[in-house]
């Protein structure tokens, strides 16, 4: 440990410096996560505060080693094609000082080389913060366990985000409809009644939920099945629509009372990489264990939850929300904008409350000068 030294990430400037006597003696270009600040188990989000350095790994390791639960397992070679983030060439494992950050070694947030060189100088990382990997190299001999590193907060607004339901508004299905249809006929009309009483806001969706899961328990298998209806079921002009928001700067995020293993599928085939949706879980058979009982969209504004802590978390310049039922429309406080969506099923009171109404995904004329505008004019039908 070198009580003079210390590390400065700045995730608005997306850089690394070493700090001595006062002065930067070298400066490295990082990415932090594409989900911006947090501190909560498994968001992939990068932590902010005073950290030190707990751990170094990897010494004399190849430039490209591949570490996995931070063993080494291959070398990765410039150009190699491979999905996903690889964790590569040294790892400094670091350790928070600060009450919210005191969860860091429990997360595995590390410094490490990438795989994604190309991506340096934005944030493009699950949590961790990547370094190119001569880089990596260089810092791992710089360093020493104990240095104290700083994560400085974002203070600039980055970026645009488009939150979008997914059931009846990306696909034409209700995927809980779905599942129960494979209980029966009684089942299936049981649960379409207390889906369409939840969406029309009938009934606390908090009520609906386990009274629905308990009809159905639904295995892998049956999920595997309906996460390919979604598939088969896109609404018209939403992969296009998906493609020219994301051109046109924003990001798009799934937000749903669905379930997650069904809708992520979806989510890949129409290029959107990140899905706030229940967490379900199995037995090791595939039979039903239960679902997540405490996720936020399993409840009344808890998509606002959701969105409250993207906001907090990316400093967002704008936040648009297009949805079709009550709890898409409870989030309006919490964005810039609403988009009602009537294309599958019109409900009265979304209508009548969103700042803008879309009946028609392949026509997208006024889409994105909507999405531009400063204050939304009500009741405007795209």
């Amino acid at each position: 440990m070198n009580p003079t030294r210390r590390l400065v990430v700045s995730i608005d400037e997306q850089t690394l410096e070493i700090i001595e006597g006062g002065h930067c003696i070298r400066c490295f270009e990082i990415s932090t996560a594409t989900k911006g600040m947090g501190f909560v188990m498994n968001s992939y989000r990068t932590p902010t505060g005073r950290f030190r350095i707990a751990e170094k790994i990897g010494a004399g390791a190849a430039t490209g080693t591949i570490f996995k639960a931070r063993v080494p397992v291959g070398v990765w070679q410039p150009g190699d094609l491979v999905n996903g983030d690889l964790v590569l060439s040294r790892i400094l494992r670091i350790d928070g000082m600060d009450v919210e950050n005191a969860n860091s070694l429990e997360r595995y947030i590390y410094l490490h080389g990438t795989n994604h060189e190309e991506q340096l100088g934005q944030p493009a990382s699950h949590g961790c913060i990547r370094l190119g990997n001569a880089a990596m190299i260089d810092l791992f001999e710089l360093v020493e366990v104990g240095d104290v590193l700083e994560i400085l907060p974002a203070t600039r607004c980055r970026g645009k985000l488009f939150f979008i339901d997914c059931d009846s508004t990306l696909s034409t299905i209700e995927g809980i409809d779905e599942l129960a249809r494979a209980k029966g006929d009684d089942v299936y009309a049981e649960v379409v009644k207390l889906t369409h009483a939840a969406m029309n806001g009938e009934i606390p969706i908090s009520e609906v939920f386990p009274l629905r899961m308990e009809k159905i328990r639904p295995d892998r298998t049956l999920c595997d099945a309906v996460a390919q209806l979604y598939m088969d079921t896109v609404v018209p002009g939403a992969a296009d629509m998906i493609r020219e928001i994301k051109v046109a700067g924003w990001l798009p995020v799934i937000i749903s009372g669905g379930f997650a293993p069904l809708i992520e599928p979806l989510a890949r085939l129409l290029g959107i990489d990140h899905v706030e949706a229940v967490p379900l879980y199995f037995h090791e058979d595939g039979s039903y264990l239960d679902y997540d009982k405490a996720y936020p969209s399993t409840r009344n504004l808890g998509k606002n939850e959701i969105i409250r802590e993207w906001r907090q978390a990316m400093l967002p310049e704008r936040v648009v929300m297009m949805g079709d039922g009550i709890s898409d429309l409870e989030t309006k406080p919490d964005v810039d904008v609403f988009i009602g969506f009537g294309g599958v099923v019109a409900r009265p009171k979304v209508r009548s409350a969103c700042d803008y109404w879309l009946v028609d995904m392949t026509d997208r004329s006024m889409l994105m000068n909507v999405m531009s505008v400063a204050n939304a004019d009500p009741q405007n039908v795209l």
